[in-house]
């Protein structure tokens, strides 16, 4: 079953609820918001996995902890230049790390399109954001496989 955790859930509807002309400047806020890398993963960008999808250069880390119920930690780089993707990234960041493995891996993979962003961004755009998720759950899956 699909299931959006808490945050992720009032994200959505706070994107929903302005008016649809105003989502990409909320986008471009959340983007402003991207948390910075950690010093132990800034110097190894060895670590990150790139998403090639996105336009704009989008790399990621999933840490998933051996924990009880598996915390995952998010870690994003894109550079400044690029606010869409950024923002998308601080979304998932603001939305998903820290949550357990089995609450994103229950997250729709259509949970992009729930922001109401698809007349704002091209389908190019969007399926860069799609692909972040995706790559978040195929990460987790893999390292809870290991």
């Amino acid at each position: 079953m699909s299931t959006i955790p808490a945050e992720l859930a009032e994200i959505i509807e706070e994107f929903t609820e302005v008016p649809e002309a105003d989502r990409l400047e909320l986008l471009l806020e959340y983007s402003r918001e991207l948390p910075e890398l950690p010093e132990r993963l800034a110097e190894h960008p060895e670590l990150f996995e790139q998403v090639v999808e996105c336009q704009s250069p989008l790399f990621l880390v999933v840490e998933v902890s051996a924990a009880d119920a598996n915390p995952v930690s998010l870690f994003f780089s894109a550079p400044p230049e690029a606010p869409t993707t950024r923002g998308f990234a601080s979304v998932l960041a603001a939305g998903l790390d820290g949550k357990d493995a089995a609450a994103i891996l229950a997250v729709p993979d259509d949970m992009p399109q729930q922001l109401g962003l698809t007349r704002a961004l091209s389908p190019l755009r969007m399926r860069g954001m799609t692909a972040m998720l995706g790559r978040i759950k195929r990460q987790i899956a893999e390292q809870l496989a290991a």
